[in-house]
This record gives C-alpha cells, structure tokens and sequence, in this order.
C-alpha cells in the first residue's frame, strides 16, 4: 500500500499579503498628550515571514525581551527575540506564547481531538529553567477538552483560558462561544468556570479578568469579571466597561485602570490600537496616529505599562521581506509529501511538472497566470476576465481549461468553459476557445480525462448545478455527442475531479441531504454516471458526524490511491476575530484512501486554506522554490473580516 507523496500546492486565503511584524509604541504618562506629542514606534522583529501575537518578557520596561509566533520555518514556531524556544516537536501550529516565571506557555494542536468536529488547539507548558535542559512539554488543557487565549496571571499562579470545554464545535466562527476557565497553575485539572460565553482573557493582578465578547446589540465590547478569593464561590456577573458604538477586541490588561484594545469604528476601515481608561471612559487613540491606514491586531502592554505593542504589515518603506513569492514552502507532517502555498488560487499543474496555472485573483488581478514550478518566473495568459478553476490537458501541450465569470454564483448566472491554447516562445497571445453556450447559465469547475478528450464539469443550465461530460475540442457546439448529462437531481454535485486511470470521477455533493447547502461530501462514480457512492469521511455511515461534512476541492493522488480535499473536521484553530478575513477558518487539507479511511490533516492554522493540486513529482523534478528577488510586491492587501458589521 502507498503512502502519499509528491508535491500538493495550495491556497491559504490573505496569507501570503500580511507581512507582519512586531511593533511599539511608547506610551506617555499622561494619555491626553498622545494627540499632541508625536509617538515613537519601533519595530521589535526583523522583517523575516510573518512574526505575530508577542507579548513582552521581564518585570520592568528598561530590560524587556520579546517572545512571539514566527512563521519563518514554514510553520508557527515560538521565538525569544532572535533566538527559537523549546515547543512540540511534532507540532505544526504553536500561538498566544507566555513566559512566566520561567516556564513558557503556548497552544499548539499536534494532538488529535477525541472526535472530529473538536479543536486540536491546547495549552501546554515548558519549564525553561530545567537544571537539566530537560524541555519536556506538558500538556496543561484536560484530553478532551479545547482552549484557547491563554493569560497568566501577575503571581503566576493563576491561569486563564477560553474555552470551548469537551464540546464540539458548533459551527460558529464569527464568535466562537468559548467560556472563561481559570485553574490554578499548580493543579490544572481543576478548572473553574468563571464566566460563559467569552473570549481572549487577560488578568489585571490576581483577581480581575477583561475579555472581550459580542454584545447582544452586536457590538464587541470588553467585560470585565471580578473574582471572589475563594474560587469555588460563584462569581458576580461580568461588567460591560466598554460602551456601544464601537468595536472593542483582544484586550490587554494595563496599569492605572487601562485597557489596550483594538478597534473598529463606523468612520474607519481599519483596525487600530487604542487605550480605554475605564475610570473616565475615555479612549486614547495610538495607532491612528503614526499609521493610519494599516490594520494594527492583538494589542500587548509592558510590565510597568509604558509601551504598548502590536503587529502590522511592515509598510513597503522598512527594511524586511518586501516581495511575495510565487510559491512558498510549507512544512508537511508526511516524509516525502511536499507542501507549497501559492500566491493565487485553483493551481494546476502542467504533466511535465514545469509548469502551473493558477488565477492571481478575482477582482483588480483577475484572469490566468502560469508559473514555473520553481517560483521562478510567471506569465500571464489574459487579465481582465474573472476566471478560477484551472485544469491542464494531459496530453496536448500548453492547453488549459478554465471557468470565465463571476464565482460561486446561481445557476442562471453566465459562466462559461473555455479552452487556453498558448506557447511561451511566441509572446504568449493565447487562444481562449470558449466551449458552453452562453445562454446554459453557470458552467464551471472543468477537469480533464487522461486521455485529454473529455472534459468533466458543473453546469446549472437544468436549474440544478449537476455534472456533465463535455468534448474538450469543440465543446457542445460539436455537432454530435458535443455534451451529456452524468448526474440529474435537484442538489448541487459540483467540483469533479477525473482519476489518473479515467476509471472514476470524485466530486462534491449534498445530495444527501440537498436543503442544506452548508454540507457537502464526497462521492465517486463512474464517467457514465453509474456506480455512485458516498465517500464516508467524518465518521461511519449513518452517524451525525458525517451529515456535518463540509468537504470540498477534492482530487486524487496520481496512483489514485489517495484523495486530497479541504474538510471542517478539526473545526477552528484560533479565535477568527483576531486575524484579517478568512471566509472559512475551519478550512484544513486532508488525505484518505479511497475508502475515507486512513484521513491524514495537513494543515494546521487559523487560515483558510484550499484549492489543492496534486502533483506526482517531487523537489529533483520540479526544481527547489526560489525565493529570492522574484515576486509581487508586499503591499499589506487583505481585507478585515467580512462578517465585522459596523453599520449596526
């Protein structure tokens, strides 16, 4: 039996743009001179990937070190100043580090949950003062049980988390409804419930924690919950000290009765850092002064409250990473399975291996791009025309397929199937023969037979989106057998994908249970429609798990062993409102054999992270990525999140 190998190139929504490092911001004492005084910023972290989520390390201001998530090895790792700190070994995602008295504190999920549909996300401890230089990680978070946000309290003694508990996940994203928990440090098994529904704790002292949650006039605001000595006595119900109005989140706790926020308000579109005094109800703006029109996130305070800290995009003017490269390498949790995450979506790589088409973007940049394999030079084959969903001919050279219009739209909207026939010697100048009427509505998702023939797609044209074979030379303007239908019911089939040998044809579907148009799960079948079966991925037939599948963009391995897809199973890694939009944060790649067994994630992170190809060639075939000087502009494009209403 096979193992998976090759080389899978994927999409990782707005994270390629980010560009993020650590700043600060010294603070005067007397807050109303921030909008008078010009305020000193100062960038903490080098310019290297994307550093994010730091919090400063020491008991005064003047002797601070600075410990934060640095993605420059190809996944989440944590780093003190320059130098990286003991963590998981086995992990592929590491957030929210602490150090406190010595021991570090973090979240990592490289342990699987006790059901799918569950976080793997955790909190875990290493005592970086061992005699020993014994860096054993010790898992803090019960088996069975999610946390997120941790914050220590000023002893240290005590810790605090958000938690979701031994629930699974519901399927909230915007907010995810974790509770606040408190535990000691020297007993974590026994956890208090301090407060429900509430997100990213953080102590003032030993007694008061703030945290932010959606209000019910829809606002986020900052609670504040004040603690009874005796913890097994119930709390008094949290305060709301933020007003309406404004959109208050990922609090940091500051001297003098201070609250470092981030923020949005109606009047602006991006996000910064401000100071909330509780006791005047006052805000001081900090970021909207030296940088106004970059989002700031995750607001961190110094010991004695003198600077406050965040991450941004870097700015185009500093020294740093300034350029996006094309493909970037990825750390894979499979010996022999390479990972590249693209600057673009919908890869498809060309038979040979050399090449891959992929669309840049679907708004100002839209239209098909190819690559070398290597990131090391790009072409573009047209602009101006949203396409998405690339597939090569397998058998003439230099042909692609594609879809032109507008995505994920009704099956009357026109979305047509062309065929790209292009040379890279003759100044490019492609052909687009487009292949579906215009008047059949929404045609899309186009994948080519091995024997380069057939095109296999989702059309809407009967008022359903359903599968169909098409003629990949003529379409079905050739006059006989030009198209057939391969699947026919009031559902959406949609995403097919032909095997290596064109014996199968793997697609999504909620047939199942087509009113709901949230889940989606595998099937198989043959190219004449017969044979359909439910690949069962989640759990066994017949159990709630799999009913909750939302399973997408799947495709095969190039021994048709394996299947690779984007799923929901590992639910929500970070807590969404502290990133730039991801339209679906739970989104994660996996593999399984044909059967749904044997399912292996493959990312881990609080991204998006989709649109898969699978090739069969590894780095000595396709070339080592290149990295340096080639590539787009770093800019610091990405959007808030969408679902963040400020017209309440």
């Amino acid at each position: 039996m096979s193992t998976p190998k090759g080389t899978i190139i994927f999409t990782t929504v707005g994270r390629p743009h980010y560009g993020f490092d650590v700043f600060s911001t010294h603070l005067p004492r007397n807050l109303d001179e921030i909008s008078s005084s010009p305020l000193t910023e100062t960038r903490l972290t080098d310019g290297v990937s994307v550093n994010f989520n730091a919090q400063f390390v020491g008991l005064d201001d003047d002797k601070c070190r600075l410990v934060y998530i640095s993605e420059r090895t190809g996944s989440p790792k944590i780093y003190l100043d320059s130098d990286p700190l003991p963590c998981a070994p086995t992990s592929l995602f590491h957030d929210r580090p602490i150090i406190k008295d010595g021991h570090l504190y973090f979240i990592s999920a490289h342990e699987q949950s006790d059901q799918p549909f569950k976080s793997w996300s955790a909190l875990y401890t290493v005592d970086l003062n061992s005699v020993k230089g014994d860096t054993t990680v010790t898992r803090l978070t019960p088996y069975g049980c999610v946390d997120y946000s941790p914050s220590v309290s000023r002893s240290g003694e005590l810790i605090a988390v958000a938690s979701y508990g031994s629930r699974p996940w519901g399927g909230a994203f915007h907010h995810l409804e974790t509770d606040i928990v408190v535990f000691r440090k020297s007993d974590p098994t026994n956890r208090y419930l301090v407060c429900s529904r509430g997100g990213w704790p953080t102590w003032s002292g030993d007694d008061t924690i703030y945290f932010h949650r959606q209000s019910e006039d829809g606002w986020w605001s900052i609670f504040r919950l004040d603690l009874p000595e005796n913890l097994d006595t119930p709390p008094p119900a949290p305060t709301r000290i933020t007003p309406p109005g404004v959109h208050c989140f990922t609090p940091a706790a500051m001297s003098f009765q201070r609250v470092a926020v981030a923020t949005r308000r109606k009047d602006n579109n991006y996000r910064h850092i401000e100071i909330f005094d509780i006791e005047s109800k006052t805000f001081y703006p900090v970021t909207k002064h030296t940088n106004p029109n970059i989002h700031h996130y995750n607001p961190f305070v110094s010991p004695d409250s003198g600077f406050v800290g965040y991450h941004r995009f870097r700015g185009e003017s500093g020294d740093g990473e300034s350029l996006i490269p094309h493909l970037n390498p990825v750390l894979s949790p499979i010996k022999g399975l390479r990972m590249l995450r693209l600057n673009g979506a919908f890869p498809a790589v060309s038979p040979a291996g050399d090449l891959i088409a992929f669309n840049p973007d679907f708004d100002s940049n839209a239209g098909v791009d190819v690559v070398k394999s290597d990131g090391s030079k790009r072409w573009t084959l047209f602009k101006g025309r949203t396409s998405f969903y690339n597939s090569w001919s397998p058998t003439e050279k230099n042909v692609i397929f594609t879809s032109i219009g507008p995505i994920f739209e009704s099956v009357k909207k026109t979305v047509q199937i062309a065929r790209v026939s292009f040379s890279l010697e003759d100044d490019l100048k492609p052909e687009i023969k487009v292949l579906t009427k215009e008047e059949t509505g929404n045609n899309a998702f186009p994948s080519c037979s091995p024997d380069g023939k057939y095109l296999v797609f989702r059309s809407g044209r009967s008022g359903h989106k359903n599968l169909y074979i098409l003629d990949a030379v003529e379409g079905e303007f050739k006059k006989e057998g030009g198209i057939r239908q391969v699947t026919n019911g009031p559902w959406i089939d949609t995403m097919p994908s032909w095997s290596p040998d064109g014996k199968l044809i793997a697609f999504s579907s909620n047939r199942h249970n087509p009113t709901n148009t949230e889940a989606f799960s595998i099937y198989i079948m043959s190219p004449d429609g017969s044979d359909v079966r439910r690949i069962y991925v989640a759990g066994e037939e017949g159990s709630d798990e799999v009913d909750r599948e939302r399973i997408n963009h799947v495709c095969f391995s190039a021994d048709g062993e394996w299947l690779l897809f984007t799923a929901n199973i590992g639910g929500v890694t970070a807590d969404p409102v502290s990133l730039p939009n991801q339209f679906q944060p739970y989104g994660d790649l996996y593999v399984a054999r044909l059967d749904g067994s044997e399912r292996k994630r493959l990312t881990w992170n609080g991204y998006e992270n989709g649109t898969p190809a699978w090739h069969p060639g590894v780095e000595s075939e396709m070339g080592s990525v290149c990295l340096d000087g080639v590539g787009d502009k770093l800019l610091g494009q990405f959007d808030e999140p969408l679902w963040l209403k400020c017209d309440i």
